[in-house]
């Protein structure tokens, strides 16, 4: 067979992304152009090695993150090809109207919790924390930050949130397109009162996150339940509501893990997802509330990442990296409107955030602490996840289904039959075992556990997840 496309990368050994990484965004941004099409091969990682005068290892692992990330498949004894089920994405035209003269482009108490994915304060970088703050007021300038600052955040500040959502993330974002806010959820309050009015509607998970579900509704929205499965929200039932509804605004979702059931939304209808909003003129709210801690190869890319997105809003934290109390979350968008409105809306709040804060955990970043904290709490979460597994396994394998999540401090249980959760919980309670009842995640009747592990120790899993197995058998 030929094999006519030739990988044209410089390696550049000197970043700091790995050799494989580089490999595997390159490809990616073939198949974006039209370089690499549907159904194309791609070498074999032999003959790529080669070419690149690399290890073959790091061919494989290229592969493999092209895998796990949909754009490329891999057929038995045939090699790796492009995938062909792609919808393909086109740049709208600005200067092409519809028929109707319009543009279109396109803890509780309790002795054992399980919260919503909460991480464990007990491995936060708190000495390093304390140190940093503790030097901002011992320089020189000190008097500087003492004053009202800017109402999206410190400046250099904004630039590194901007460098690692370009680094790690692979989003073109300029400082002066984030705003820093007192955690994620002030994020998501900022954005609907900004974005939505009495009337508008907007699209939501359904099981989803009902604290920005209540966000969305203080700010006069109505919300629109899509399904989930295991592909993530279903894109044929928002292509029905955005064509039987005018008022459509905004769509909120949790693409890389899904909340609750930690899913994660496929390439095919993130694509579509872009096309939809684009033709339609509606933005995108993408909470990446769980994007640091991957256990394979890395994260799935943002949404927001894709240069053909016209209208989003990215709302990220440090909370979970740095310290669960550390209320430092942040927001990025193209629209500068809609960013204006946010600084207005937040001066009347509280003027500014937390200078001093943010200049410590700058420090800490530029030192390279929070790289290092990110790395060790990765391996400490992983080795917990994993032991949480056997245990599942070993106790939950006939009463629940459940698989192994890539990342994120929670798992995501489906009873094999329907459970009364009112007497579940009751339960559970009585065993000072405290969960989340489903209807937290949904107005409709939902049968499933969101497990946390994050913050409950290896002995708090080992003594309640026979209990939770025991409490569920009884239904059976």
């Amino acid at each position: 067979m030929l094999r006519p496309w030739k990988l044209e990368l410089e390696i550049d050994k000197k970043l700091d992304k790995a050799v494989y990484l580089q490999i595997a965004d390159t490809i990616i941004s073939d198949i974006r152009s039209g370089r690499l099409k549907a159904g194309d091969a791609l070498p074999g990682s032999r003959n790529l090695a080669q070419t690149l005068k690399i290890n073959r290892n790091t061919v494989v692992e290229a592969y493999q993150v092209l895998i796990n990330e949909e754009w490329v498949i891999s057929k038995e004894r045939k090699g790796i090809f492009v995938s062909e089920k792609l919808p393909v994405l086109h740049e709208r035209n600005a200067d092409h109207l519809n028929n109707t003269g319009q543009k279109q482009v396109l803890s509780t108490g309790f002795l054992i919790n399980f919260d919503d994915g909460h991480p464990d304060s007990k491995i936060a970088p708190v000495t390093e924390l304390a140190r940093a703050y503790r030097q901002i007021f011992s320089i020189k300038a000190k008097w500087q930050m003492m004053g009202y600052g800017d109402e999206h955040g410190d400046i250099e500040f904004r630039k590194m949130i901007s460098q690692m959502l370009n680094h790690q993330r692979g989003m073109h974002i300029h400082e002066n397109e984030i705003s820093i806010t007192r955690g994620s959820q002030m994020g998501m309050f900022l954005t609907a009162q900004s974005l939505l009015s009495s009337g508008d509607q907007i699209i939501v998970e359904d099981p989803g996150y009902q604290p920005a579900w209540r966000a969305f509704e203080y700010a006069g929205g109505t919300l629109l339940p899509v399904p989930v499965d295991q592909e993530g929200i279903s894109i044929e039932a928002i292509e029905k509501l955005v064509t039987q509804h005018q008022n459509i605004k905004a769509i909120y979702i949790t693409p890389h893990r899904q909340y609750p059931t930690t899913v994660t939304l496929s390439l095919s209808r993130r694509l579509r997802l872009i096309e939809l909003s684009n033709q339609y003129h509606i933005t995108i709210i993408e909470d990446d509330y769980d994007n640091e801690f991957h256990f394979g190869y890395r994260p799935i890319l943002p949404i927001s990442s894709f240069p053909e997105l016209h209208n989003y809003v990215y709302i990220g934290t440090l909370s979970k990296v740095v310290a669960p109390a550390l209320r430092i979350g942040y927001l990025a968008t193209k629209n500068q409107e809609l960013l204006r409105k946010i600084g207005d809306l937040r001066k009347i709040i509280d003027v500014h955030g937390d200078v001093i804060m943010e200049q410590a955990v700058l420090q800490l970043i530029r030192e390279g602490a929070v790289k290092k904290h990110i790395k060790k709490a990765t391996i400490h979460y992983k080795s917990k996840r994993d032991f949480v597994f056997e245990l599942l396994k070993k106790h939950m394998k006939d009463i629940a289904d459940f698989t192994l999540p890539e990342g994120g401090l929670a798992f995501w249980m489906v009873p094999k039959i329907q459970l009364d959760w009112d007497i579940v919980t009751d339960l559970l309670l009585e065993k000072n075992i405290k969960i989340i009842h489903p209807k937290q995640y949904s107005q409709n009747q939902i049968n499933g556990l969101r497990l946390s592990y994050g913050a409950l120790s290896e002995e708090q899993l080992e003594q309640s997840i026979p209990i939770i197995s025991e409490v569920f058998s009884r239904f059976f």
